[in-house]
């Protein structure tokens, strides 16, 4: 098949971009820098021409609580009219597991009118929901940083590794549409604040980790089950540990 990755030179896209190749179909990376942007809709035609499936893995570059919801409400309208002019037949999307339950975050509300526009655009498709992923720590720690304490919730949360997303984003490309959503975790649920206390001990950080149930979430309380997902999800294979010392090595 011929599958076009928005967002296919960012941190999940351009491991996709790879295991599609790796398993014989012609994927194609498109991002502002390969000259295809879904804001402007320029290139966006041309990089539709003959395409199966398009996976839409981009992100939007502020979390500013406007700016998100005009990055996913734009470049989701333009993407999804252009894929209905060029005859797409599926339509694959990564977002969050939780999202639904997280509309207090400016972010979240982006990604749920994200969902709400792909639901809504007539094209078979496919919404994959994540849990956190091990890459984000260092983000989740810089947000619940004062001073020289981190205080975060409580909460549990199931993080994935990029490499067990990159997969299971390539299996739900080459399947069927589900024209819904299904949830990918990682293999081992935690508390938030005790795994980022984990991950500053082995990278060598000294701050402590105050576990508290009012600090929001990129601006959202959390309860105990908001980040984790529902029953029989996909499982990554990468545990924090596994991850920690392929990511130092990497480093």
């Amino acid at each position: 098949m011929k599958i076009l990755v928005i967002g296919g030179t960012g941190l999940i896209g351009s491991k996709l971009v790879k295991i599609l190749a790796r398993r014989g179909h012609d994927a194609i990376a498109a991002s502002p820098a390969t000259g295809v942007n879904t804001i402007t809709g320029e290139g966006l035609a041309e990089a539709l021409d003959g395409v199966d499936v398009v996976v839409d893995v981009a992100n939007s570059p502020s979390f500013e609580d406007r700016a998100v919801l005009e990055f996913f409400e734009t470049s989701g309208r333009n993407l999804l009219a252009a894929e209905a002019a060029a005859g797409v037949r599926h339509h694959v999307a990564l977002s969050v597991v939780g999202t639904h339950r997280l509309a207090e975050s400016g972010y979240f509300r982006g990604k749920i009118a994200q969902e709400k526009l792909i639901e809504a655009a007539g094209i078979p498709y496919t919404i994959v929901h994540s849990t956190q992923f091990f890459e984000f720590l260092g983000g989740i720690v810089q947000s619940g940083t004062v001073g020289q304490e981190v205080r975060l919730s409580p909460a549990y949360v199931q993080p994935i590794a990029s490499d067990d997303v990159a997969v299971a984003m390539a299996d739900a490309t080459l399947a069927p549409p589900v024209n819904g959503t299904i949830e990918i975790a990682g293999p081992e649920r935690v508390r938030l604040a005790a795994l980022v206390q984990r991950y500053l001990l082995k990278s060598g950080d000294g701050r402590k980790v105050m576990a508290d149930g009012q600090a929001r979430y990129f601006g959202a309380l959390l309860e105990d089950d908001t980040l984790v997902p529902g029953p029989g999800p996909r499982l990554g294979e990468i545990g924090f540990e596994t991850w920690f010392s392929r990511s130092n090595a990497r480093t």
